[in-house]
């Protein structure tokens, strides 16, 4: 183990005792340090089952596994609790909900379920307002905040407003035993706070806890930690205040600070050797990020040599600059520097920013994805048909039971709804099953069992059809009639302010519908565009495998695609040549027009640039627009003060990217025209 690290991943993997703060630079190898720290706490004599390592996302998480499993083995990394921080909050409320006033099957609702929810109890159709009041509470929960304190906070009417449809949302949550995603980590943390005996079995189940990404954490996440880990303080936080980057979700830079003060035996240990960029990259970002005020020193450095000079594009527009970023893909293919796509990234400040991207790279005939855009899956209208969907296969689902019954509604409130998951969590059945209990009538009256009873009888019916309805043209029929019979099309017309928005969403229904009955008809689309046979099935059968069919569906990470994504969503990744966009004042850092450029958000603007900089390995092509649009106007356009950071030579500015294609086309011309030459005078000697 010791001749594959550097001294400083050293000191990190080999300090056990105590808390450890390692401060790990971009492209410094944190992962491995995480994974082979985890093999020596076994080596220390850790049971797998006592170390905990809490990441951000599933991805990261599956990664961390797949690796521990190849250095420690299948066995002990079977049992390592490797998760998000909302899955161990699953864990913990799976073992110990029932001390919180949950049911052993509680409901995990998602953003969408969310939405539906706020909009009954703030009485509005308007999903703008409905998504406001979401985000608010969202950040009053990751702020530890309950709806009471967050009314006496209250700093205007719309924030009252939002206290209250608070108390009244959490009130259904409970009727329905349902809690949100904030709630995965909030209400683990009342647990261990207020029960003195289920902390001690959850301090004594993980004795070591590693957290990945920790200036990502937010307040709540903080101290569910501190409670985890408890007066022993045995655990490893790894991070980088230099890539702090989610202010606006509720991340907060203040984790970072309060380690030290919380834990005065705290032992620091920054991670400098980059292992992904060239020095003419890392000086770049290096020269950024020193403008910041630092939490705790560090200058990333590589053995890679100084590599190719980072280029500062200047462009007219938008368009213009988008074929240029073309022509650098081009021209760097050209050179032999690059031979797949999939080795460039183009990277810019917000999502809208994709579009004249996309047009220049279709018109080029270069294959692209856009990642960090709403995939089609993940679209309210799809959610709510595979709701349904998955009510037929498993009639025990009670997120898919919530959703299906409430959308469309259909008079069925979430008093009658509070009071029958109470019934069921009272006689540990699923929602589903309790509609159909005899004793049912002690707690609701006829007519809210009437209404229950039709949806069952309905849904019985929908699955009994399904599960006999195979072949494409019948399953569309079955479909279409079902979409009818609940007035989908009305409700998603009736669920916006504009009709053309809601006839867009029912667009989507149509493609979906399309989908699923090709597939019952046995055709199946690959990813090249053609259309295989493959053995008929029923509706319910596709149903079944619906969720497989939507993971492997957007699997696309081995296709050869240039990659079109915001900053924010780079983060973790890594290209070997990056064209960052759009680099001005207004754009990054962005500033709208009516907000105030403090200098904590501006300083969170350069770790973001920062961010951008350091995903490049090899190339990095930084991009400023001479003019740009705002609104529908054309105004001028100024360089960001980020690019004068990042102090770049008169000399490390390349040449032109169009003149460099044009010499090639040259050259290939040439080149043509002798091999041409040549064989027609072949021809000539033969003849």
């Amino acid at each position: 183990m010791s001749d594959t690290l550097n001294p400083a991943q050293l000191e990190a993997v080999h300090h056990l005792n105590g808390p450890c703060l390692v401060i790990a630079g971009a492209g410094s190898g944190k992962t491995r340090v995480i994974t082979m720290k985890i093999a020596r706490l076994l080596q220390a004599g850790y049971a797998p089952k006592q170390i905990g390592a809490i990441t951000f996302t599933n991805k990261a998480s599956q990664e961390m596994r797949e690796r521990a499993r190849h250095l420690v083995g299948a066995r002990a990394a079977k049992d390592l609790v490797i998760s998000t921080f909302h899955s161990l909050g699953v864990r913990i409320l799976r073992q110990e909900g029932t001390r919180v006033g949950l049911k052993e099957q509680f409901s995990i609702l998602d953003s969408d379920d969310v939405l539906g929810l706020l909009r009954d109890a703030g009485g509005t159709a308007d999903a703008n307002q409905a998504k406001s009041w979401q985000w608010t509470i969202s950040m009053w929960k990751n702020q530890g905040l309950t709806a009471k304190q967050a009314l006496a906070m209250a700093r205007d009417d719309n924030e009252r407003a939002a206290a209250i449809v608070m108390e009244r949302y959490q009130d259904r949550l409970a009727a329905y035993q349902a809690v949100d995603f904030d709630d995965l980590i909030s209400l683990p943390l009342r647990l261990l706070t207020e029960d003195a005996e289920a902390r001690g079995r959850w301090q004594d189940q993980l004795r070591y806890v590693l957290v990945d990404e920790y200036q990502d954490t937010n307040a709540v996440q903080y101290d569910l930690l501190k409670a985890l880990v408890g007066p022993r303080a045995m655990f490893t936080a790894v991070g980088d205040d230099d890539q702090s980057i989610y202010g606006w979700r509720g991340a907060t830079i203040e984790n970072l600070k309060r380690l030290p003060v919380d834990f005065p035996h705290l032992k620091v240990i920054p991670l400098e050797q980059n292992y992904r960029s060239t020095g003419a990259i890392l000086r770049a970002a290096n020269n950024v990020i020193a403008t910041n005020p630092k939490l705790f020193e560090k200058k990333l450095w590589s053995d890679f040599g100084d590599g190719d000079p980072v280029v500062l594009v200047e462009a007219d527009g938008e368009d213009h600059e988008a074929e240029r970023a073309v022509a650098r893909i081009q021209a760097l293919r050209g050179d032999g520097k690059a031979k797949d796509f999939k080795e460039f990234a183009i990277l810019y400040r917000a999502n809208h920013q994709a579009r004249v991207f996309e047009q220049a790279l279709r018109r080029a005939n270069i294959p692209y994805k856009v990642s960090g855009g709403q995939s089609f899956f993940d679209k309210s209208e799809i959610k709510d048909l595979c709701a349904w969907l998955r009510l037929l296969v498993n009639q025990d689902d009670d997120p898919a039971f919530l959703r299906a019954i409430t959308t469309p509604k259909r008079g069925i409130g979430h008093q009658t709804l509070g009071a029958l998951s109470q019934f069921a969590g009272q006689w540990k059945c699923s929602m589903y099953e309790a509609l159909f209990a005899e004793s049912l009538g002690t707690v609701l009256s006829k007519k809210a069992i009437g209404s229950l009873h039709e949806f069952g009888r309905y849904v019985n019916e929908l699955e009994y059809r399904a599960r006999h309805t195979e072949g494409a043209e019948p399953a569309k029929a079955l479909l279409l009639e079902w979409l009818k019979d609940i007035g989908y099309e009305q409700h998603l017309i009736e669920s916006e302010e504009n009709e053309k928005v809601g006839m867009a969403r029912w667009n989507n229904v149509l493609d979906f519908v399309d989908w699923v009955a090709k597939r019952c008809g046995g055709q199946v689309t690959n990813d090249g565009g053609v259309t295989m046979e493959a053995q008929k099935e029923s509706v319910l059968q596709v149903a079944q495998t619906i969720s497989v069919i939507i993971s492997l569906s957007e699997r696309n990470e081995e296709q050869d695609q240039v990659t079109l994504t915001t900053l924010h969503a780079s983060k973790g990744l890594e290209w070997p040549h990056v064209f960052l966009a759009s680099v001005n004042e207004g754009l990054l850092p962005f500033k709208a027009d009516d907000e105030e450029m403090t200098a904590q958000r501006l300083e969170e603007e350069r770790r973001l640039m920062y961010v951008g900089i350091t995903r490049a390995r090899k190339t990095l092509a930084v991009s400023t627009l001479r003019r740009r649009k705002k609104s529908r106007e054309l105004v001028m356009g100024i360089p960001s003060r980020f690019i004068t950071e990042m102090r770049l030579n008169e000399s490390e500015v390349k040449e032109d990217p169009r003149e460099k294609l044009k010499r090639l086309r040259e050259t290939f011309a040439a080149k043509g025209a002798a091999s041409a030459a040549a064989q027609a005078q072949a021809q000539k000697d033969q003849g």
